[in-house]
């Protein structure tokens, strides 16, 4: 208590030496923080505006706005338990390093204990199906069985990205992970009512790369449930370098598309972001595709494909 209360005093002493720099950051408090709350966070702010030189008391410019947002993603990690993706997680790990809460929350529900939950719940459903196959594949599945089972079937229905794609393709998803971590944070966090396709578009071309987007009406796509097939809309996939990042349906090609975007972001608010070779269905064949995956356990398969970039005689002759 006593370090936190020196903390305190030091910070208040700096403040009476500039009675400026004071009515300044007394602005930019929050309306619903408390005293606690507040205090801990312009500790945060004044003992990282140094590493900003263009931060400037009563000056707006994009480094104020990211000091700001990064004194934000800090405050609701310490006090409310939010998470952010690990790059985000380290950086403001390092920027508060030094700063003292008195009595902070503990929170039992981290993000870390559910996805340990989540793996030991499937390895229980995994011992409890024994060896039955299924067309399927997840980030579990992978990490200990080889991606490619080429022993299970014929090598004339081989159809897929060659085993070292994923490795090909890896460093470039790692890339992609920042991009999207640091306008994620510049944006106030990942929710509802950002434009999900134009951050996703924005990230990927600043990599230098360009996203490919296909729709289909979700009355042409097989194998979907009788109740569904007669339903209006249209189905969206997205991929970059031909990896799949996301599946999305709307009424209408801009929606689809939007919903895609936003459910290719949520793979990237784990630690980390992988390339695998998965099982999927396409055009009612079960083929090998690549597929950017984050840590989190699935209990469910993948949506079929709607385009698939590694055809082979096999698909193209219709042959099984």
């Amino acid at each position: 208590m006593a370090e936190e209360r020196n903390g305190e005093d030091t910070v208040s002493e700096y403040l009476g030496q500039n009675p400026q720099l004071a009515q300044w950051v007394d602005t930019l408090r929050g309306y619903c923080e408390s005293n606690k709350q507040w205090l801990a966070r312009r500790e945060f702010i004044l003992k990282n505006m140094e590493a900003f030189p263009t931060v400037e008391p009563g000056v707006s410019n994009s480094n104020v706005d990211r000091l700001l947002s990064l004194s934000m993603v800090w405050a609701n990690h310490v006090f409310l338990g939010c998470s952010y993706p690990q790059v985000v997680m380290d950086k403001i790990k390092e920027m508060g390093e030094g700063i003292v809460v008195q009595d902070p929350p503990v929170h039992r529900t981290t993000k870390d204990e559910v996805m340990i939950k989540g793996k030991r719940s499937a390895a229980k459903e995994a011992d409890a199906d024994g060896c039955v196959k299924r067309a399927k594949c997840g980030p579990n599945e992978l990490d200990s069985r080889p991606a490619v089972r080429t022993t299970t079937r014929p090598v004339s229905q081989k159809a897929g990205p060659p085993p070292q794609a994923p490795a090909e393709h890896q460093s470039f998803f790692n890339r992609l992970y920042k991009a999207v971590a640091w306008k994620l944070v510049s944006a106030g966090g990942f929710g509802p009512n950002l434009d999900h396709f134009e951050i996703l578009r924005s990230c990927v071309e600043s990599c230098k790369q360009t996203l490919t987007c296909v729709f289909v009406p979700l009355k042409d796509i097989a194998g979907l449930p009788a109740g569904r097939t007669q339903k209006e809309g249209h189905v969206c996939e997205i991929r970059c370098q031909t990896v799949y990042i996301g599946t999305g349906y709307g009424r209408d090609e801009a929606a689809a598309k939007a919903m895609a975007s936003k459910e290719a972001l949520k793979v990237f608010q784990g630690r980390k972001v992988t390339v695998k070779i998965c099982r999927r269905r396409y055009k009612g064949k079960d083929v090998e595709d690549l597929m950017l995956l984050d840590e989190q356990p699935r209990s469910q398969g993948f949506p079929p494909a709607l385009s698939y970039p590694f055809q082979d005689e096999q698909l193209e002759d219709g042959s099984t």
